[in-house]
């Protein structure tokens, strides 16, 4: 069930398809599981993969679980809910949960990430010592954009989101972005990404016109439907911000004349992963990286 990973103080914990279906393993299994591991105790990162039959069970007993044992995992500083691929659960079907008693009872938490958005919810977020907060998903929900909005996270380095698109959970729009970008209050933001977006342009024109533009040294627009407009406005602001020393763009729509443009910039720049548009019956066709 659990997992070794490269440092003995980071561990995963998952079933696979026999531990679920013979032997009844699942998210009501595995806190005590986990518990009953002599690891525990040293353990700096906790890493959740598939805890079977994720598509319909979700991950709410396990979440209830570390707060009820808040005390034995109060130490943790890395937190990964939902470490699976595709073959194990699609990320669009991912059962999450409710994360709102979670801040409280991990205080030493530096590190969040959570993958997949059915059904989660982040509550208030109230937490002094979290760094980093990623969200891997198909689609977010903007209710949860929401509540990242009115986080109270001081000292929050590294905002990740995937935004998706609206068949696999995003309800919001450019507008909603807009808002986050405009009320989020996290002075100690270092970096800024807003990924996997069918609009993407569109959000690099309102990122590049945040206040976090000022402060941020990495900027990450990857994995959406960037196209030559939204390349254009990087090489015209992109120089009037010289905090900004790396600009990830990596999966994107871009000619290859932007591209090298963009590569002359002086700063680190990924702009790997070129993709072509597709046509089908004379209209055009761009897809972000992760949805289903």
């Amino acid at each position: 069930m659990g997992k070794e990973n490269e440092s003995a103080e980071s561990k995963t914990y998952a079933y696979n398809y026999e531990e679920y279906e013979e032997q009844g393993k699942g998210p009501g299994t595995m806190i005590k599981d986990i518990l009953e591991d002599n690891a525990l105790p040293q353990l700096k990162e906790l890493v959740i993969g598939d805890w079977g039959n994720s598509w319909e069970d979700s991950c709410q007993e396990i979440l209830d679980g570390i707060v009820e044992n808040a005390g034995s995992f109060s130490h943790i500083k890395k937190l990964f809910i939902g470490d699976m691929d595709y073959e194990e659960c699609e990320v669009s079907w991912i059962m999450q949960g409710d994360y709102s008693r979670i801040w409280a009872a991990l205080p030493e938490l530096r590190e969040l990430t959570i993958k997949g958005s059915m059904e989660l919810e982040l509550g208030e977020i109230v937490h002094e010592n979290l760094e980093s907060l990623t969200i891997i998903c198909g689609g977010l929900p903007a209710s949860v954009l929401l509540s990242v909005q009115k986080a109270k996270l001081p000292n929050l380095k590294k905002l990740h989101l995937y935004i998706g698109v609206d068949n696999y959970g995003f309800d919001g729009n450019a507008d909603t972005i807009k808002e986050l970008l405009e009320k989020a209050d996290f002075p100690a933001l270092t970096y800024l990404g807003i990924v996997d977006s069918e609009i993407q342009d569109e959000l690099t024109a309102l990122v590049l016109e945040s206040r976090f533009m000022g402060q941020i040294d990495t900027l990450d627009l990857s994995l959406g439907t960037l196209t030559d407009k939204g390349g254009a406005l990087l090489l015209e602001k992109i120089p009037e911000y010289p905090n900004i020393k790396k600009l990830d763009v990596h999966y994107h729509y871009l000619s290859d004349k932007m591209v090298e443009q963009l590569k002359k910039l002086p700063i680190e720049v990924d702009v790997s992963e070129p993709n072509e548009p597709d046509e089908y019956h004379g209209r055009i066709y761009m897809n972000a990286m992760l949805t289903e």
